[in-house]
């Protein structure tokens, strides 16, 4: 059996989740770095994590994408640099970066955000409808087959 070690200390437990605390609001909402760790591969993780949540909005939001083409990278990067993610997940990410491109007056006029409870179409599926739809044809590998 193996040898276990006596619980830490609570002293101990509290100045790790401190650690881990500032560990990750350096690398989430723009935190200073901890004590000992490289600032600039912090920085280097922290802009992986943002491209990561652009990613994710660009796929939630394409109707984002058209409207600022290029610049989409630039305005996430300012949008999410110092703001961690919303409670509500990468839906509530990309809402909320709409309300921050719209009161910077970037969506054209009479384009609203849309919703983030709104559940957007799932390919293969009929509006209104939870059930897929079925194929019509017959699969490839039968279709000479009759």
């Amino acid at each position: 059996m193996p040898d276990r070690s006596p619980e830490p200390p609570i002293d101990a437990r509290e100045a790790l989740g401190r650690a881990q605390a500032e560990l990750v609001a350096a690398l989430v909402a723009g935190g200073e770095a901890p004590e000992g760790f490289d600032v600039e591969r912090l920085r280097i993780q922290e802009t992986a994590l943002i491209s990561k949540r652009r990613g994710v909005v660009a796929r939630l939001r394409p109707d984002l994408v058209v409207l600022l083409g290029g610049d989409l990278a630039a305005e996430f990067d300012g949008y999410a640099r110092g703001r961690p993610k919303p409670r509500g997940g990468s839906r509530a990410d990309a809402a909320d970066f709409a309300a921050w491109l719209a009161a910077k007056g970037l969506p054209p006029p009479g384009r609203e955000p849309e919703s983030p409870g709104r559940e957007p179409e799932k390919p293969g599926r009929e509006p209104g409808n939870a059930e897929p739809v079925r194929a019509r044809r017959r699969p490839w590998f039968r279709r000479g087959l009759r």
